[in-house]
């Protein structure tokens, strides 16, 4: 960074040959120096007119590979390394220690030493000593992208005052480390682990109904305009494009020891699918640490102070990315995860923040959207334009400093790192941020905090207070469920975590229903629908219409908190954003693969427990070999898998049996159900019979027609598996989901435990019916048996039915209720075949007006009460069918 530029820096980076941190040497500058020459005329025997390829307009993959004809399976760049085949090989079982010892367990230096030291006594160690496996982690060169740094200071022109002390930031010298981005973006391409979750050119989606559908960041039309535009230029026609997705926020590892706080630098990139960005696969590399300018108080509020600590941030990050400079006019051969070469151009793509994250990167006042310039009185208005690179230089021509300030939130004495690349709108690229912006944002800090506010006021002083504690008892009173958190001390944490604030989420609604107007029910339902769409893995033109219907009636119900005094008036940035989402889902996809949210995750494994790891004396150099260690063994375990050499686990699922077991009228007895006989039989008469008509009844069947079963042995079963497709929920790389529906009377020596299920008895999956056609039940049992040489898994449901005559939804939580269903004053029991079974679903009570006994658990709920709403909240799978 010059300090020659139009706009005057505060600051210039001192660029120094800092030695690199680590010692180990990288294979990556020798191999990849000038592509164009070394790579083209090594690999390539087509000529210049063959690699001149289609635009995009003309073919929809115009990032097509340079060789045509399919390279032989394993001939990727990494396998072409002669020397890793001699590290950790042929003892394979080396490599695993070092990962289990390392990465898996974390085990400390004396321990391994201890371990090898015992090992040695009884066979052949792979290992001598810790130094010994650190070592061989080392020598790896796989993954091994070296840690390097330069040195910024403050520098100004004016002549000192020796009448005017100089604050000490202005002296300090502040060290930023940083990986080449560069190369992990070619590392990240090359990954054979993501052949199957790669894009390598825009595509545009559209379901049957030929409604566009939005999902991977290479689905938007930001991607598609970007390739538009790289296609126009003949130097870079036909090139693949390449996003670069970054992601910064301060994280704090201890506040006991000192406040020690670090500032992450991430990276991605836009070919990649949502899931696999999401599922921490080495698809979020972490790239830097920038520095944190400090002072004294009494400097803090200083504008250069603030001036400095934001240009810090810009010129550092200019400085880090300026590898992939050249790569952005001049296209470079880059090799793909599929085996194949393209020719790549790299752009800067979204970038994921919080709002605090958004203004510093935008260089906006606090208070104003980063996107567009309404104001921050008025942020809803319908008069604002979305913010642009060539607007803020056109009002910075006509406007000075303090009115770009008050009259379009601008900070105009900053330069922002993305004038240094090319086609890169900084206001355009912020991302939309799920977690801060709509969960922990509007939802808690708002919404949760409003309602309390609400009741304190129409019920001061212990009164309100009593009411309070009772939402609590009814928030830890919703049985249990995958995934649900509890709140057993009620919501008064010093800190709430991204996880806590979806947990509530998921039983806020009902919790709340009774003490508050039926309006502010409504908003929030609207809300939660907005957030659950939101959230969606795809979405769809359809999708969106919903979605902006959610928020229009949450805009519309919201003024509830207006009516009451709580707020006086909502022009609130987090809230604000919703407005933006429909747009940003348009350009980059759905919003769940640039999520803050990943970023936070990123936190843990890549800055507090590297941390937690070091001595504590000077412990950054000692995270950042850290990082490289881990980086080392995740490249080593795909190259290692890509050869075969690890097998993949092959476990399944099985079916655990309890030590009960017997005849019918034994289990029959055992379980309290005497109807428990008649109901197999009847099972089996429907399942087994040909003789009987399709519209027959249960109760039209007589006894003595039904199969007799005096030697049918009945086994019982803890749980069953029930396997589904929700790729919006967190589950398994390709969607699928994985629970477990229990039914036992001794479940991990508490309470019983019968969970209710969502049952397909008449074909099931029809969104034109209410719950989609599927009828709900409670598993009392699970059992399973053999007839006539077949095997029958089955499950003794007691059936649920609609409390609403017409299916409605409740008008006020958007919600179905349900309710036990009798027959002649009897539970309607049935036994049902498990393949019935589409999965579970959550049940919360409807608490009426009634406080909830203070001794009653969770675990006694689903008898407790009469009226229940299913749950669409629990999960997205859930919303999507309910």
């Amino acid at each position: 960074m010059s300090s020659q530029q139009s706009t005057p820096r505060q600051m210039t980076p001192v660029l120094m040959d800092n030695e690199e941190v680590t010692t180990s040497t990288s294979a990556h500058e020798s191999e990849l120096a000038h592509p164009r020459n070394r790579l083209v005329s090594d690999v390539f025997t087509d000529s210049e007119e063959q690699r001149s390829l289609p635009s995009r307009p003309q073919s929809p993959n115009h990032a097509e590979p340079l060789e045509r004809n399919e390279q032989p399976q394993g001939s990727h760049f990494a396998f072409k390394n002669p020397n890793l085949a001699r590290e950790f090989h042929p003892k394979i079982d080396a490599f695993e220690t070092a990962e289990l010892l390392y990465v898996k367990t974390r085990m400390s230096e004396g321990n391994i030493d201890s371990l090898m030291d015992l090992w040695n006594q009884t066979g052949d160690a792979p290992f001598s000593t810790h130094e010994d496996l650190y070592n061989a982690i080392d020598a790896l060169s796989l993954g091994d992208i070296p840690w390097e740094s330069f040195l910024v200071q403050y520098h100004d022109d004016e002549i000192p005052d020796p009448n005017r002390p100089r604050p000490q930031w202005m002296s300090d010298v502040h060290e930023v480390f940083y990986r080449n981005p560069r190369l992990v973006v070619r590392d990240m391409l090359m990954n054979p682990d993501f052949n199957q979750g790669m894009d390598f050119a825009p595509h545009r989606v559209f379901d049957e109904s030929d409604n566009r559908q939005y999902d991977n960041m290479m689905s938007g039309n930001w991607v598609w305009d970007q390739a538009d535009e790289i296609a126009e230029d003949a130097s870079t026609h036909g090139s693949m494009f390449v996003p670069i997705i970054l992601g910064s926020d301060k994280t704090t590892v201890s506040v006991a020891t000192g406040h020690t706080e670090y500032y992450p630098l991430y990276l991605s990139i836009g070919n990649l699918h949502n899931n696999i960005r999401r599922a921490h696969r080495g698809g979020v590399m972490l790239i830097g640490f920038l520095a944190i300018a400090k002072t004294e108080k009494q400097y803090s509020n200083s504008a250069e102070f603030r001036r400095f600590r934001r240009q810090l941030f810009h010129t550092s990050l200019a400085r880090i990315l300026s590898p992939l400079q050249p790569g952005m006019s001049v296209p470079e051969v880059v090799l793909c995860a599929d085996g194949h070469y393209r020719w790549a151009i790299y752009g800067l793509g979204p970038y994921i923040a919080d709002y605090p994250e958004q203004v510093l990167i935008s260089g906006i006042v606090q208070n104003w959207c980063p996107r567009c310039t309404a104001h921050k009185d008025d942020l809803d208005a319908s008069s604002s334009i979305p913010r642009t690179t060539e607007h803020n230089k056109d009002i910075g021509e006509l406007l000075n400093l303090g009115e770009l300030w008050r009259e379009y939130g601008l900070v105009g004495d900053v330069e922002p790192f993305t004038s240094e690349f090319p086609r890169a709108n900084i206001h355009e690229l912020l991302s939309p941020d799920l977690l801060h912006q709509l969960i922990k944002g509007t939802f808690k800090d708002h919404l949760v905090e409003w309602v309390n506010a609400y009741i304190q006021k129409k019920h001061p002083g212990a009164a309100g207070q009593a009411i309070l504690d009772d939402i609590d008892r009814r928030m830890a009173a919703a049985p249990s469920f995958t995934d649900l958190r509890r709140f057993p001390q009620g919501r008064g944490f010093k800190q709430w975590t991204g996880d806590d604030s979806k947990a509530l989420m998921k039983v806020y609604l009902s919790a709340i229903e009774g003490y508050v107007p039926n309006q502010m029910l409504r908003a929030i339902g609207a809300f939660l629908e907005f957030c659950y769409i939101a959230r969606h893995d795809a979405i769809t033109e359809k999708t969106l219409e919903d979605l902006e219907d959610a928020l229009a009636r949450f805009h519309r119900y919201r003024k509830v908190f207006q009516d009451e005094g709580i707020r006086a008036g909502f022009s609130l940035p987090r809230q604000h954003a919703a407005s933006h989402y429909p747009e940003m889902i348009r350009l980059f996809g759905a919003p769940n693969g640039l999520c803050s949210s990943i970023t936070e995750a990123k936190h843990i494994k890549a800055v507090k427990e590297p941390w937690r790891r070091s001595n504590r004396n000077k412990p950054l150099k000692q995270m950042l070999l850290t990082n490289q260690r881990l980086d080392k063994l995740a490249a080593a375990r795909v190259y290692f898998t890509a050869l075969g050499k690890l097998e993949r686990s092959k476990l399944g699922t099985s079916l655990k049996m309890i030590d009960l077991k017997g005849s019918l009228d034994d289990i029959s007895t055992d379980i309290n159900q005497p109807r428990f006989s008649e109901l197999v039989r009847k099972f089996l008469y429907f399942q087994l019979a040909t003789n009987h008509s399709e519209s027959e009844a249960e109760s039209d069947v007589a006894l003595s027609d039904l199969p007799l079963l005096r030697s049918l042995v009945v086994y019982l079963h803890h749980s069953a598996s029930s396997i589904f497709f929700a790729p919006s929920d967190h589950c398994g790389i390709q969607g699928m989901r994985n629970e477990q529906i229990r039914s036992t009377y001794a479940w991990r020596k508490g309470a019983s435990r019968q969970d209710c299920i969502l049952v397909d008895t008449s074909g099931g999956g029809d969104k034109g019916l209410p719950m989609c056609g599927y009828t709900i039940g409670r598993a009392l049992l699970l059992f399973s048996f053999t007839y006539a040489g077949k095997f029958c898994p089955c499950a003794l449901v007691w059936w649920f039915v609609l409390s609403d005559d017409l299916g409605r939804r409740d008008k006020d939580t958007g919600m179905y209720l349900v309710e036990r269903e009798y027959r002649d004053h009897q539970p309607h029991l049935a036994v049902i075949h498990t393949d019935t079974i589409l999965r579970p679903v959550h049940l919360v009570p409807y608490f009426g007006k009634e406080p909830v006994p203070r001794d009653l658990s969770h675990d006694d709920s689903l008898n407790y009460f009469q009226l229940f709403y299913v749950n669409k909240f629990a999960d997205h799978h859930s919303f999507e069918l309910l």
